[in-house]
């Protein structure tokens, strides 16, 4: 992995501490837990189980290692984060919670609901992993132990490339990405040249990443060029516009993998979906990645994304199984049975990549390859108390910009404006 650009400050964190409260000591794992590692069972929450295939993988991997068999608490996707808060109100003791995002763990492990690991992980090799395990840091403590890690990338279609001349794209410019969406679309309004999801951190997350920016600062010029461009691409119809996507509830999917789309960027965990889609032969497209456009030509690839971690519950009846999960299931041996579903580890190493790339149907050319290794993966949102809020308000500034219901200098100032209120 290439650094990780952090983007939470100790002083902050400590700030959240203070505010959040401390609700009791802050017993290491060992002392945590009410059952020992001769129990023969774990639990531990997980969304979407039985289309998320790395929770089955790890969980039977693990059993077949130790005997411990691994049983889920499954949640809706979308509810997730709602209902673990609420699990832990009660005082639930699940014993492994898996931190879906940043701001969830933060959160937990300010209000003392998580198991303190910072003496534990001195003693384990992290290396391979270094740059997200600092995304777990808070105040010189951690608390979850990171198994993989998601970043953006442009997918592509080789074919409709091909056909449009498009030859390179091994360090395309953001205007070289604009004028070859150009030369793919057909004007017909089905094939469009790319495909740009409603989601706001498609423009902010990724602004914020490529300017050296920080979303929880109400300061958004920096987002006013990828907002002017993605409304030309839309006027010119070398992209679906933003109305038609979001009131038709489009898949990114849909688009990319049945050629309705030539380019797209995306996080890394797509790229398991579309090798799953191609071996049930409900898509042929001749696909690859690579890295994701620049605002300058021939430097740092800068990208922005997500880790994900497990930790251990304070109140766990088995922490002892707990731990162990954790550390099998950020380790090596668990990266590369991540890596043989499509799931980007956090561990890296060249074994790790090799089994990820050898996959059937898996792009591995020298520029898909370089895709993998970016520069600089800025954090997607910081965190931040306010971070809820804040997100919610960039999102509808986001759609009224997208709609056309407001100019972007226009949308970038309600943003900053609405954003400082909150302060």
């Amino acid at each position: 992995m290439k650094m990780w650009k952090k983007g939470l400050t100790a002083a902050a964190l400590l700030a959240m501490a203070v505010t959040m409260g401390a609700c009791g000591g802050n017993d290491d794992a060992k002392d945590s837990g009410k059952g020992g590692s001769d129990s023969k069972e774990v639990t531990i929450t997980t969304w979407n189980y039985e289309t998320t295939p790395e929770f089955k993988a790890l969980f039977d991997a693990f059993k077949e290692k130790t005997g411990i068999t691994v049983k889920q608490v499954d949640i809706a996707a979308d509810d997730y984060d709602t209902k673990v808060t609420t699990m832990l109100s009660g005082g639930d003791q699940t014993d492994i919670l898996t931190m879906k995002n940043l701001l969830s763990y933060s959160n937990y492990a300010l209000k003392d609901q998580l198991v303190d690991l910072t003496d534990h992980i001195k003693d384990i090799d992290t290396s391979a992993a270094e740059d997200t395990y600092k995304m777990y840091d808070i105040d010189g403590k951690t608390y979850a132990q990171p198994y993989r890690t998601d970043f953006w990338v442009l997918y592509y279609n080789k074919k409709m490339l091909e056909e449009a001349g498009i030859t390179d794209v091994s360090n395309m410019t953001w205007d070289e990405y604009e004028e070859a969406a150009k030369k793919i679309s057909k004007k017909d309004g089905e094939v469009f040249g790319a495909y740009q999801h409603t989601w706001r951190s498609t423009i902010q997350a990724l602004a914020a990443a490529q300017n050296d920016a920080n979303l929880i600062d109400p300061k958004y010029d920096f987002m006013e060029d990828y907002y002017d461009r993605a409304l030309r691409m839309q006027e010119d119809k070398s992209q679906m516009d933003f109305g038609t996507a979001k009131s038709t509830k489009v898949t990114y999917a849909s688009q990319f993998e049945g050629s309705k789309a030539g380019m797209m960027y995306m996080g890394t965990w797509y790229m398991a979906g579309v090798l799953n889609q191609k071996k049930a032969g409900a898509t042929d497209i001749d696909w690859a990645i690579a890295p994701i456009p620049q605002k300058e030509k021939g430097g740092e690839i800068t990208t922005f994304g997500s880790p994900t971690a497990f930790a251990i519950n304070k109140n766990a009846k088995n922490s002892d199984g707990a731990q162990q999960f954790l550390d099998f299931a950020s380790s090596e041996e668990g990266a590369k049975i991540l890596a043989g579903v499509g799931v980007v580890p956090s561990f890296r190493n060249d074994a790790v990549n090799d089994i990820y790339f050898g996959l059937e149907g898996m792009p591995n050319d020298d520029i898909s390859k370089k895709a993998f290794e970016p520069d600089s993966i800025k954090l997607e949102f910081p965190v931040d108390e306010k971070g809820p809020a804040i997100d919610k308000i960039l999102q509808e500034e986001h759609d009224l910009i997208m709609v056309g219901d407001s100019k972007p200098a226009d949308g970038i100032k309600e943003m900053e404006s609405r954003v400082k209120a909150e302060e």
